[in-house]
């Protein structure tokens, strides 16, 4: 057979794979680029936008459904389309988005996991969930044992730029400054922050900036609540920065194997990202901080 013959039998043979996407206009921007078009339409994907204004199950066929809406209806059509459905993939359950959007639950998984002993110790750090009044925080963070400073990050995780703002207590008075729901996790010294990308069992890992590190004379000097932006995106990235090898140094691909394989399980997710750091002065304590869906950059 001539190569010709070869070549053109190999384009009959491709599979066309159809990925019907409903995602919100800021979300179309920043994930569907001419770039990555390009490279689907290579590999014999398209991407087909969802008509959220006609029925699900008349439109397609999809091999695949990419979605990252919110509400209790788009939920209740997603699921009652994979039970007709179920050769499409859906990424991901519905359901088990929604475990990641409280990070009073989202970070249960990782607690539960035994990976001390495995190229390094993994765990979570200390939190408290305070879902109303204000003014009891500083007792509760007392009675529960939280060592200062401490992060507060919004209980609700949607995906929203609010839902992604921190702030750092320096004090027990200003903790009445915070506003419930919300969750307070002891602030652990790191330096950088590994971002974890999961897309199957595929595994990408950047390093990004994150909040400074707090040293003794900070607590005895700083008082108040420190409110910071969205602290790890694209634009903070480390790799072209010089840095100390002990900080700057990835996290076992081993242990990151283990994590990714163990979190889809758990979670039933198969697109998603995680927060790691490695606490300052050590080279294998790491806290997994966050866990989010279907992440940006």
């Amino acid at each position: 057979m001539s190569p010709c013959s070869i070549e053109t039998l190999q384009h009959q043979q491709q599979r066309n794979y159809v990925v019907g996407y409903a995602l919100t206009s800021k979300k179309v921007k920043s994930f569907l680029r001419p770039k990555l078009e390009g490279l689907a339409r290579n590999k014999g994907i398209s991407f087909v936008p969802i008509d959220q204004n006609r029925p699900l199950s008349d439109q397609g066929p999809f091999d695949i459904v990419l979605h990252k809406m919110t509400g209790r209806e788009w939920r209740q059509i997603l699921e009652e389309y994979r039970q007709t459905h179920p050769k499409v993939l859906v990424l991901d359950p519905p359901d088990a988005i929604k475990h990641l959007q409280n990070r009073q639950s989202m970070l249960q998984c990782v607690a539960d996991m035994n990976l001390f002993e495995f190229y390094g110790k993994v765990g979570v750090p200390r939190q408290l969930v305070i879902k109303s009044d204000a003014s009891s925080i500083p007792d509760l963070v007392a009675e529960a044992g939280l060592r200062l400073p401490l992060v507060a990050k919004p209980l609700i995780n949607d995906g929203s730029a609010k839902s992604h703002e921190l702030s750092l207590a320096y004090d027990q008075y200003s903790l009445q400054k915070l506003e419930p729901p919300l969750v307070l996790q002891e602030f652990v010294n790191h330096g950088v922050l590994f971002k974890v990308f999961i897309v199957g069992e595929a595994i990408k890992v950047v390093r990004r900036f994150s909040l400074p590190n707090v040293t003794k004379r900070d607590l005895l000097s700083n008082v108040g609540v420190y409110r910071f932006p969205r602290v790890s995106r694209a634009a903070a990235s480390v790799d072209d920065v010089e840095l100390d090898p002990s900080v700057a140094e990835l996290p076992p691909w081993p242990l990151l194997e283990r994590l990714a394989k163990e979190l889809c399980q758990r979670l039933g997710l198969r697109l998603f990202n995680l927060d790691i750091i490695r606490e300052h002065g050590t080279r294998d304590h790491y806290y997994i901080i966050d866990i989010n869906y279907f992440p940006g950059k």
